[in-house]
């Protein structure tokens, strides 16, 4: 059993861990489906330009993935733990 933050973890604490990781990825989904909405749809109505381009295909389409980006990258380094999930007999 690999040791995080100097206490080992047992199966049920480890499973929790993975659980709350992926509710806290599924509500990044929702957040990230959100902001394309809001940066696809709701800048249509807007006579912006950027480089001849409607600002709402930037943010719809880059502006969603440096979104996604900057999701991925925070929830790596803050929530995100490496945890051993495998048994005894991983060596096979």
């Amino acid at each position: 059993m690999k040791k995080i933050n100097g206490a080992s973890m047992s199966d049920a604490q480890k499973f929790g861990l993975v659980r709350r990781e992926a509710i806290y990825t599924g509500l990044a989904l929702v957040g990230l489906i959100i902001f394309w909405l809001i940066a696809g749809f709701g800048t249509a109505s807007l006579d912006v330009k950027i480089f001849h381009l409607p600002l709402w295909a930037l943010l719809g389409s880059v502006g969603v993935w440096f979104f996604a980006i900057c999701i991925s990258a925070v929830l790596s380094k803050v929530l995100f733990k490496d945890v051993d999930l495998g048994g005894e007999d991983d060596d096979r």
